[in-house]
């Protein structure tokens, strides 16, 4: 048995937008993570305060921020890719998935219950 027989006849679709945002995630990854880290770097030149405390609760705060941005954004790369990879894998070629006969799929049954 065969369990790879590709449907006859079946074209392919060409790839669109999901190959175009494929290619994007890693350099979104990176750009993702780098600009919040620098973001978080540059805080701590920038961000003042008039005590020692009030000035690490402020940048630990930013630094928070940074790190919750970068994990939304590495969610939100994964689910786009998550997405891709599913049309991707839809456009591929058509395969039959069932070729079993079916004993009851034309003179059904009297006891199985007709709604």
């Amino acid at each position: 048995m065969d369990w790879f027989q590709k449907l006859p006849g079946f074209q392919r679709t060409p790839y669109g937008l999901e190959w175009r945002l494929l290619r994007l995630m890693p350099s979104l990854v990176l750009a993702g993570t780098l600009l919040p880290a620098l973001m978080a770097l540059a805080g701590r030149v920038l961000i003042t305060g008039a005590s020692s405390a009030e000035l690490a609760r402020h940048i630990q705060l930013f630094d928070f921020v940074m790190l919750g941005l970068v994990i939304f954004i590495w969610t939100l790369v994964l689910t786009v890719t998550i997405g891709c990879v599913i049309v991707w894998l839809m456009k591929g070629p058509a395969y039959v998935a069932d070729g079993f006969e079916v004993s009851h799929s034309e003179h059904p049954k009297a006891s199985v219950p007709r709604f």
